[in-house]
């Protein structure tokens, strides 16, 4: 044995070497980390052109992107005023679509549930706004609202869809109905189209439901990736924005990306407050969710498999704009012709690196739009609340893509 042959001082020297190496590579990680945390970063200095939201010229159509959405509690919420402001300025002519996770932390319990009531403000709150509303709406489910993905999720989803339907009063207003795959197509106005697909249903765990039993119009998984397809030839000509709850590409934890605490610290994963140094072990849950995965994990077997069909399938194509929530930051990764967007920050912030094939990161709060224009011209925008002071601007990034 190695150790048996080395003398105490110089045994003592390299656990000494190996610690201070160990030490520099962590102090290194974390002076990286603090120097991007919370900045956005432009891979192109163009795309950071802030502007204020009346600064715009009017679209034909907007489209207000916003995932993750169920940590906020009151209607003066800065994300809430700034949707307020978003709507007052389109009014009819737009949609907002809620991209999942609408209630944390677990979607919509029983009544006899000791959260329900707290649960049902969160979504009461959401709703005393977008009733208001002129335009559409359209609630997506995502993880946590099928019960953080337990089994018993089939049912959370449907109290929170049939809640939602209720106090809005059309049957559109959650897609795909019943927590089925989906996908469900409509058009918000000529030459631009919406596809709805049900991301979660792919990673749930439980009652999956698919087929008429459950009321859903496709009969298998090979059936609804036939149907997508003939949706996307059928609707090339167009361009067409696909909403989801989970992202093809990330920078940020779902996508494997992880902060220096949750290395150091990994019991913080199970509660915030649990401050239990472990800088080596620790490793090994990061390296875990990297390599194999939860269920809400990109490197899932469910989820990797759901990723490569979907990304095979769309490289046919240039005219597609993919959006979902999942990752609490705001995301941006043009790839082969079609964009990818992580629209996740609704309500809660999380680490997000820079780089890779994402061109805009920023962990902060705020969504993406997509503004049509009669030229056809499209325009990709992010905005992010500022306490409304005087000579603030609430877009970061803009984008022409067509």
């Amino acid at each position: 044995m190695l150790f048996y042959t080395l003398s105490y001082p110089l045994l003592y020297k390299i656990l000494l070497g190996v610690f201070l190496l160990l030490s520099l590579i962590l102090f290194a990680a974390y002076l990286r980390e603090r120097r991007i945390r919370r900045k956005p970063y432009f891979r192109n200095k163009a795309d950071h052109s802030p502007a204020t939201l009346t600064d715009l010229t009017k679209p034909l159509y907007s489209v207000a992107l916003i995932g993750d959405i169920g940590a906020v509690t009151n209607t003066n919420d800065p994300i809430m005023l700034l949707i307020q402001k978003w709507m007052d300025l389109n009014g009819e002519n737009g949609s907002i679509v809620l991209l999942g996770d609408n209630i944390y932390p677990k979607g919509l319990p029983p009544e006899t549930d000791r959260q329900y009531a707290a649960a049902k403000s969160k979504l009461d709150n959401q709703l005393q706004v977008f009733k208001k509303y002129s335009g559409r709406v359209v609630y997506l489910s995502g993880n946590h609202d099928w019960n953080k993905g337990r089994r018993s999720g089939y049912s959370y989803v449907l109290r929170q869809q049939d809640y939602v339907i209720k106090e809005l009063n059309k049957t559109d207003s959650y897609l795909p109905l019943d927590g089925c795959p989906g996908p469900v197509t409509f058009p918000l106005v000529p030459g631009l189209r919406m596809i709805v697909i049900n991301t979660q249903w792919w990673v749930q765990r439980g009652i999956r439901p698919i087929g008429k039993a459950y009321g859903c119009h496709i009969e298998s998984t090979e059936e609804f990736f036939q149907e997508l397809e003939n949706m996307l030839t059928r609707y090339q000509h167009e361009q067409i924005i696909i909403a989801a709850h989970h992202p093809l590409y990330s920078n940020a934890q779902h996508g494997g990306n992880f902060t220096l605490k949750q290395h150091v610290f990994p019991l913080t994963a199970a509660h915030k407050r649990f401050y239990l140094p472990l800088p080596i072990a620790g490793s090994l849950y990061p390296a875990y969710r990297k390599l194999f995965g939860a269920y809400e994990d990109m490197s899932h077997p469910r989820y990797r498999g759901l990723r490569k069909k979907l990304l095979r399938l769309f490289r046919n194509y240039q005219n597609l704009i993919y959006v979902a929530g999942h990752d609490h930051n705001l995301q941006y990764f043009p790839v082969k012709g079609n964009h990818y967007i992580v629209s996740g920050s609704g309500s809660k912030t999380a680490y997000v690196d820079k780089g890779g094939k994402a061109t805009f990161t920023h962990e902060h709060t705020g969504f993406f739009t997509v503004d049509y224009y009669e030229n056809q011209e499209i325009w990709l925008r992010v905005l992010e609340p500022t306490g409304f002071l005087t000579n603030h601007n609430e877009v970061l990034f803009q984008k022409r893509l067509k």
